[in-house]
């Protein structure tokens, strides 16, 4: 059974968006407060999912406030308003949000459990590593491998930060072997990787293809645990042109239960860096 006093996710979505839209037209909560003759609680309430409901003409003032005109940008804020206490998908909002949302979520989480079963994940990745998976998918233009190459590097900025996130990471040993940009790059992602693996917030796992059947024969997901407990984990599984994501208990047990244990059937961290090593020496030898 949810928490009833849980924000949804599209009530965190909605605060985001308003914190950041008062940001850009260059107000202050207690700027946004005189000018709507309100009171100063109320504006950051509503910025930190304090408020569980917030009205539509609350809304429309302060989004004619912000300079937000777009029609199709309000009508999905008031929907993200409207739908506030419905817990569920986030993909209803794609078009307007686009893929905005994890690196937001990443960047409140405390802690980041992640599975990965192709690559070595998106934080772990070197430039260089991450260009080569776009160039290999659909993006032929190298103008848009160059944003989404940048994009994903601007996520890592979590990772050594103060306060840090913990990131948890089970990654399967043939994303250690698939020759993403050839020899070179791979031995560079993998000595990167073997670095980050030191740092004491980061725990890095290689699942063996030797334990053959496993829980985790699924697509890649990751679970975002919040420093609020009144802020419940998400599960975020993407797909090609898209993310999915999770937020009702049993769904997030389900995954939770599922990491526990694909990191019970991996190897543990320092033969993990014994791994990294030989497998950076025979990329080395080998070229």
């Amino acid at each position: 059974m949810q928490d009833p006093r849980s924000p949804s996710l599209r009530l965190r979505r909605l605060a985001t968006e308003l914190r950041r839209a008062r940001l850009a037209a260059g107000y202050s909560s207690t700027s946004v407060a005189r000018e709507l003759k309100w009171s100063s609680p109320k504006v950051t309430k509503m910025e930190t999912s304090e408020s569980k409901r917030i009205k539509p003409d609350d809304l429309d003032n302060l989004m004619d406030l912000y300079g937000i005109i777009d029609p199709e940008k309000r009508a999905c804020m008031q929907a993200l308003a409207k739908d506030a206490r419905v817990r569920g998908w986030w993909s209803k909002y794609k078009d307007v949000f686009r893929n905005e949302s994890l690196p937001d979520f990443e960047a409140e989480a405390s802690v980041l459990r992640a599975y990965e079963s192709q690559v070595i994940p998106g934080l772990l990745q070197t430039p260089a590593y991450a260009a080569a998976i776009f160039k290999g998918g659909r993006y032929a233009n190298p103008q848009e491998i160059v944003r989404r190459t940048e994009a994903r590097m601007g996520r890592r900025g979590i990772l050594t930060r103060f306060n840090p996130v913990h990131l948890r990471t089970v990654i399967d040993e043939s994303a250690c072997q698939r020759l993403i940009g050839g020899p070179d790059v791979l031995a560079g992602q993998l000595k990167h990787l073997l670095h980050m693996a030191q740092m004491p917030h980061i725990d890095v796992q290689i699942l063996p293809l030797s334990q053959g059947a496993h829980s985790g024969l699924t697509a890649p997901f990751t679970i975002l645990d919040f420093p609020n407990p009144l802020d419940s984990s998400i599960v975020c599984v993407e797909t090609l042109s898209d993310a999915l994501y999770l937020e009702e208990h049993d769904d997030v047990e389900l995954y939770a239960a599922t990491f526990g244990d694909v990191q019970a059937s991996a190897i543990s961290a320092a033969e993990t860096a014994e791994y990294i090593t030989k497998q950076i020496h025979v990329l080395e030898t080998t070229r």
